[in-house]
């Protein structure tokens, strides 16, 4: 297990969240001039955008990720995700939730499987950095946390060795293992068989710096090449015109890790017989983990302690569907394996000075965007959620 897989596994599971979000709240938003108060309009959408990024690309929590340590449980990392979706005035109840992951997990997934050399798992994760910032382009002071981020990287990755990566890239399949969600999108272009695992091409590009197959070179004891021999592939091969740019700002060629949903599309999730049958190798916390308790106090403590203020008029904000209507909402959350789901805990940080404390001794307080005036209509709270380990 490599303890430098963390930081690009957050980032690019964290890009693939925005990529869905955005293109949801797009679809679900209300000219403003049109739109009642508990309807979404662009405005709530480029908020709730700034929020999350915001609050994902904190320099202290980004200090503390990069930090070299173990990949997170499933569960832990879905703990993260969970909260950093409700770090602005948006709400997504657990069926959403937990299809907003799927998605995010089995593209990323696909990204690291389809990577023509581990270390281009890099380029991935500055792929996903890049359309970040289109996001937040008019919010200087974000697009700063984001640029910071990509130094952070760029420091920490680029003197790696091919090995180094390829430990990367190991540990990232390892963690992705048993996950085959079903995606309609993935289905539709048939690159997902039924059951959910991925089709991989046999022809394409080549690795950058690497040979088109089909020759044989055989060399004597002095290393002088001697005879060659040709032989045919299955495959068209073609060689990379230029390597992807590993600085920040430039031509990175590789697509993978950029948005695929820019064009408007269904985002459907199917659970695969092969996941509802995971049994004993999915369910990773049904027998009580001793070591659960100090890993969420650790996440606890690595998001830092946020006020909880109820908004007024029992509104929770504005809730976001992930499905095409509230009935397959509800259907998704009664019919998904139960070693799949996840519960929802609360910790009240601002009623015990003691845990509020220790929340936030690593990190201190998450900077995030500054709360508009309150809003019993938008409900603009900060909602502080934990997932269950």
């Amino acid at each position: 297990m490599s303890a430098r897989t963390l930081p690009l596994l957050f980032l690019n599971l964290g890009g693939e969240m925005l990529y869905i979000l955005d293109q949801r709240l797009r679809a679900q938003s209300i000219p403003g001039e049109k739109a009642r108060k508990d309807e979404w309009t662009d405005v709530d959408r480029k908020r709730v955008m700034n929020d999350i990024i915001a609050t994902m690309f904190n320099k202290k929590f980004m200090e503390e990720l990069f930090k070299p340590q173990d990949l997170y449980s499933k569960k832990a990392l879905r703990t993260v995700y969970d909260r950093l979706a409700h770090a602005s005035i948006m709400r997504l109840n657990q069926a959403s939730m937990d299809k907003l992951y799927d998605l995010m997990t089995m593209a990323f997934k696909y990204q690291v499987l389809l990577c023509p050399r581990p270390r281009d798992i890099l380029l991935v994760t500055f792929n996903h950095l890049d359309a970040i910032k289109d996001f937040i382009y008019d919010s200087p002071g974000i697009l700063n946390q984001v640029d910071e981020t990509f130094r952070q990287l760029i420091e920490t990755y680029s003197c790696l060795s091919d090995g180094e990566f390829q430990l990367i890239r190991q540990t990232l399949l390892i963690f992705f293992q048993d996950m085959h969600i079903r995606v309609s999108i993935f289905l539709k272009d048939k690159v997902q068989n039924s059951n959910g695992r991925f089709v991989l091409p046999i022809s394409g590009p080549v690795p950058w710096g690497t040979e088109v197959p089909g020759l044989i070179r055989i060399f004597n004891h002095k290393g002088v090449e001697v005879k060659r021999a040709e032989f045919t592939t299955a495959g068209n091969y073609i060689t990379p015109q230029r390597e992807g740019s590993f600085e920040l700002y430039g031509d990175r060629v590789l697509k993978l890790g950029t948005n695929m949903y820019s064009v408007t599309r269904p985002v459907e999730t199917h659970m695969a017989s092969s996941s509802k049958n995971l049994a004993s190798q999915a369910k990773e916390n049904i027998v009580p983990n001793p070591l659960a308790k100090e890993e969420l106090n650790f996440l606890a403590r690595l998001l830092g302690g946020l006020d909880v203020q109820k908004p007024s008029g029992g509104e929770t904000g504005f809730r976001l569907n992930l499905f095409m209507t509230d009935e397959e909402e509800e259907h998704a959350a009664q019919t998904r394996p139960e070693e799949l789901s996840y519960k929802v805990i609360n910790i009240e940080a601002t009623q015990e000075p003691g845990r509020r404390a220790e929340l936030s001794r690593i990190l201190g307080e998450l900077e995030v965007a500054e709360p508009r005036p309150a809003s019993a209509e938008k409900g603009e709270d900060l909602l502080a959620l934990m997932d269950g380990l």
